[in-house]
């Protein structure tokens, strides 16, 4: 398959509980009633969306990205039901593809569920198996717990801490680095 097919076709996943698919502007509002959730943002490094017109503008650059092949992001929705929950995506990709950077968020209604690991576990299987992803890496807010467990739950190692690499809100904050190697991905979808 390979990354070409990715950005030729935008690929739609499945696993038992979520269909993970292309965010459509129909999706603006799902994204606005998640983006502008404090709690959801509390750990993003970015400000809650304070209207739809602000999550439609994140939506344009994020269909400019796919375009100019700089990120994947897919929306996730329960099986059966069209309205999406929360995001996953692939950006920050390396030379020649060989690793890339993971983000998510979910809908706090749907917190505590499993969703996340489930969705990225099929994420995952697809950065390895059909893109050819060597390495996966993930930075995030240490204090962000359900963040930190997502991650050790699907096999990343803690790599370590860039201080005060990200500066946001007013103050400098550390970076914590994760990684997951394609030889120690145990998971499938």
């Amino acid at each position: 398959m390979g990354i070409d097919t990715a950005f030729t076709h935008f690929p739609t996943l499945t696993t038992e509980r979520l269909q993970l698919r292309e965010i459509q502007p129909s999706d603006i509002e799902a994204l606005f009633a998640t983006f502008s959730d404090e709690e959801v943002m509390r750990y993003y490094g970015k400000l809650p969306h304070q209207s739809l017109a602000e999550t439609q503008t994140w939506f344009q650059q994020l269909q400019e990205r796919y375009t100019r092949r700089e990120a994947i992001r897919w929306g996730i929705a329960l099986k059966g039901e069209e309205s999406i929950i929360g995001t996953c995506s692939f950006h920050h990709f390396g030379p020649d593809y060989h690793y890339t950077e993971t983000g998510y968020d979910l809908n706090r209604t749907y917190w505590g569920r499993g969703i996340m690991t489930e969705a990225m576990s099929a994420v995952l299987s697809y950065g390895f198996h059909e893109l050819a992803f060597h390495r996966i890496e993930a930075i995030i807010d240490i204090a962000n717990e359900g963040s930190k467990n997502l991650l050790l739950k699907l096999g990343f190692a803690y790599e370590g801490m860039l201080r005060q690499r990200f500066y946001f809100n007013g103050q400098f904050e550390d970076e914590h680095y994760f990684s997951l190697l394609k030889d120690e991905w145990r998971g499938s979808f």
